[in-house]
């Protein structure tokens, strides 16, 4: 029975996209910021009003006072008096919204560094209680890869992924329910893209996903050649081997 051998210098290969038991003992590790994580979520309830209060505000400016002063029904003074009006609310309007995004980024961030500082702490103290049988069969840089590049991957998902992705799915829902409040017909129109926009998603993460892996497969390599060679310069100095070398 021939078995095909395992180049310890490699990655395995991926598994499911989503892991529902994985990804809850991601999220264990932001158990302990849980209330920030809250009230960044929250947060979405004021940055998303404010992401979709200016094309409201363009509509209004056109509709009542650059279109009737073209017509003639509003005067030039009292059309320019409402843009200057709703060119100072849409100013501040982008105020708060820089400030409420900066906020909501800055807790994230925050309870992702948190998050990624415990995660390292783990997994180096799960290191230092493994046997040594483990480091002979594993390159000491394939497990730097782990701590480093792999954690930081995951400081990415907890400091930006996870609300971004709700930012995002909580204004697409609420521009979708905006656009049929406002017209059916171009709502329908608008969104005729979305089932494309959808298998181009669907085709690119699987590409990104090998791309990935072998980005990650590199990074290991080149850790594990730097290790290994460093490392064994002081066995080739002490048997006085560099000429052999």
């Amino acid at each position: 029975m021939s078995t095909t051998p395992v180049n310890p210098h490699e990655e395995e290969a991926l598994g499911k996209a989503y892991d529902s038991r994985l990804m809850r003992r991601l999220l264990q590790y932001m158990a302990p910021y849980k209330w920030w994580v809250v009230l960044a979520l929250g947060m979405v309830a004021i940055v998303t009003p404010l992401e979709l209060a200016p094309p409201l505000m363009f509509k209004n400016a056109i509709d009542r006072y650059f279109v009737p002063a073209m017509q003639g029904t509003v005067g030039e003074a009292q059309a320019w008096r409402g843009i200057l009006i709703i060119s100072a609310i849409y100013f501040f309007i982008l105020l708060f919204d820089f400030l409420a995004q900066y906020a909501q980024i800055r807790i994230m961030q925050r309870v992702g560094q948190q998050t990624m500082y415990d995660m390292r702490s783990g997994i180096f103290g799960h290191l230092q209680r493994l046997p040594m049988t483990y480091f002979d069969r594993n390159p000491v840089g394939r497990l730097v890869t782990r701590v480093t590049t792999d954690v930081d991957a995951l400081n990415d998902l907890f400091a930006a992924g996870v609300v971004t992705m709700i930012n995002d799915l909580f204004l697409l829902v609420v521009m979708a329910g905006v656009l049929f409040w406002i017209d059916v017909r171009l709502a329908l129109a608008t969104l005729a893209v979305l089932p494309g926009i959808l298998i181009v998603t669907f085709i690119f993460r699987h590409y990104v996903r090998e791309a990935n892996r072998k980005i990650r497969t590199a990074i290991a390599r080149i850790n594990s050649f730097l290790q290994e060679y460093i490392s064994g310069m002081h066995v080739v100095q002490l048997f006085n081997r560099e000429r052999t070398t």
